[in-house]
């Protein structure tokens, strides 16, 4: 059923930041920016403060908006995935509105595995009513395409030529297979519902997490994954180019394009089975930098600290053009959002009633009269009407 637009209720911009109910999704972006900030003084620290200003001394100014012209050719190639996904399950935004609250969700991108993207789904629900859960398998398909966008690409740029990271491209083929096959499949679902509904406290998730299941199965179908695949290659490519745009003006030797292309792609890819560290901080960071090393090395010929400096800033300056900027621009279409819309109030976004509005929904009232006491009378029933 499509879910429409809803009336917004306004409120200054000033008051929705100054609510406590924003102060966990502040702490997300302000962790991740911390965490940020130790990896990088650390990187600098590790290749040497005074070869590192030397370093940047080299590089020109011209390719910063190059590089920052390519990272938005990413997101509006990926901003046309998002519209696809969410017309195939009937959610009806205006565009304008779809793409604020679309590059609102990068806000959210020095979060674990990227999936506080998964506001992107709050918001929805603040503008048209439409339940997290239905919206919110959007973010896994897009993580997977994604995915299988950088494996693409690294097997253009030739993984053949990195023998010791072809763990990263099978571990991510892996991963992005076996997510696939276990949301497409409904006997994975009914499993999975199934025992939500007989494990207490959860059991009240049962209905949701079968919503979701139903929307994975709309995106993940064969015919739905080739389009937002390329579309997949054709946006990361564009960060790929920036890369290369970037660290080319640290090499005096031609820097191979492929090699580029093949060496930011393991390193996302590396970042992104890592989903424990925020947005792949560190762990990006350590792949380009030892690949960017070892290739200064070769083609020009310089000593260790040199080639580490050099290798050091081009990647600081990449992720500055690429993470970074995409994080800075995701703060600025949520004040947006916030400016329209206000401050989200989950308990008045209209979510439709469920198990968890109603609490008797999908629940067995002999196994709940042998359980429940046994977990502390989980929470109080209402009686059941007569009629």
């Amino acid at each position: 059923m499509p879910h429409g637009p809803k009336k917004a209720t306004f409120r200054p911009l000033d008051a929705a930041l100054n609510d406590r109910d924003r102060t966990p999704l502040l702490r997300k972006v302000l962790y991740g920016a911390l965490f940020g900030v130790l990896v990088y003084i650390g990187i600098v620290i590790f290749v040497g403060w005074r070869e590192f200003v030397d370093a940047l001394r080299t590089f020109p100014l011209w390719a910063l908006p190059v590089a920052l012209a390519l990272s938005c050719g990413n997101y509006l190639i990926r901003f046309l995935k998002w519209e696809r996904y969410r017309k195939l399950l009937g959610i009806q935004l205006e565009r304008g509105t779809s793409f604020t609250i679309y590059m609102a969700g990068y806000s959210m991108g020095i979060t674990p595995g990227k999936m506080g993207e998964v506001l992107k789904s709050w918001l929805i629900r603040r503008v048209t009513g439409t339940p997290i859960h239905v919206s919110a398998p959007i973010v896994v398909a897009e993580r997977v395409t994604d995915l299988l966008g950088y494996l693409i690409l690294i097997a253009i740029g030739g993984i053949a030529s990195f023998p010791e990271y072809q763990w990263v491209f099978w571990g991510g083929l892996g991963m992005s297979l076996a997510a696939s096959a276990l949301i497409s499949s409904n006997r994975f679902a009914r499993l999975v519902v199934a025992q939500l509904k007989r494990t207490p406290y959860f059991w009240r998730y049962a209905g949701k997490a079968d919503g979701s299941f139903e929307s994975a199965r709309v995106l993940f179908r064969p015919r739905e994954l080739l389009l937002p695949t390329l579309q997949s290659v054709l946006s990361w490519g564009c960060e790929c180019t920036a890369f290369w745009v970037v660290a080319s003006q640290f090499c005096a030797a031609p820097l191979p394009f492929l090699y580029a292309v093949c060496a930011y792609a393991i390193s996302a890819v590396a970042g992104a089975v890592a989903i424990i560290v925020p947005g792949g901080l560190g762990v990006t960071e350590l792949g380009l930098g030892r690949l960017l090393r070892v290739k200064f090395e070769q083609l020009d010929g310089l000593p260790g600290e040199i080639a580490r400096a050099k290798a050091g800033g081009a990647t600081l300056i990449t992720r500055l053009c690429t993470l970074w900027f995409a994080v800075l621009i995701g703060l600025y279409f949520l004040a947006r959002f916030e400016r329209r819309y206000g401050r989200v109030d989950p308990n008045a976004a209209g979510d439709p009633p469920d198990a968890e509005q109603d609490p008797l929904a999908g629940r067995d009232a002999a196994r709940d009269a042998l359980v429940e006491p046994m977990y502390g009378a989980l929470e109080q029933r209402p009686p059941r009407d007569p009629s």
